[in-house]
């Protein structure tokens, strides 16, 4: 594994911030607007984890989740980044079923608004599932913002390298592999094609 790195997976800071928390250890992923052929795919492996702020939307939230957010205006950045954490991309499932997303519900952030308008969403494509073994930074790092970190697309490489050394996992192994396991059994159920 890489002591350094610069690549980098977008996602709401909502999201960055229930990972790091070990309340969620999946995103859900279509691919956003600029990815290469207009499909998503795993770019880099591992990821740092990259808030973003202009997309979140609070009535798309469980509730829990909504009160965290407060909504920007199109085009706004902050002056820097906070990078606290990295992940390895452990397991990848494309479903293309309601009865999977319905599924699912327990065990991500959104509401079934938002999950099942994923999947609707460009509805030739399957939704990606991702579960992530996250870690914590030994200290978080603040990365100025560039342009080049915008526009509506998952992955990115930021200008310098940050180390993943001393990091150390949200959740333990044992948590980790009983949640993984879980959600495989429900996606191997019948509702994975």
């Amino acid at each position: 594994m890489p002591l350094t790195t610069t690549n980098a997976l977008k996602e709401w800071a909502v999201a960055v911030d229930a990972l790091e928390q070990g309340k969620t250890i999946m995103l859900l992923r279509k691919g956003g607007i600029r990815e290469e052929n207009n499909r998503f795919h795993v770019t880099y492996n591992p990821v740092l984890l990259y808030p973003t702020y202009e997309h979140q939307q609070p009535h798309l939230l469980k509730p829990d989740y909504a009160s965290q957010v407060t909504p920007v205006t199109s085009g706004w950045h902050p002056q820097t980044v906070r990078i606290g954490s990295w992940a390895t991309i452990t397991d990848i499932f494309q479903i293309s079923t309601q009865a999977a997303v319905d599924a699912l519900l327990p065990y991500h952030i959104w509401n079934e608004q938002f999950a099942s308008g994923r999947f609707k969403w460009k509805p030739r494509q399957p939704l990606y599932v991702l579960l992530l073994r996250i870690y914590k930074l030994p200290s978080v790092q603040r990365i100025p913002y560039r342009s080049e970190y915008g526009g509506c697309r998952s992955w990115i490489n930021i200008a310098e390298p940050i180390s993943l050394e001393g990091a150390v996992p949200v959740v333990d192994d044992t948590d980790y592999s009983q949640q993984t396991a879980q959600i495989r059994q429900i996606l191997e159920s019948g509702c994975r094609v």
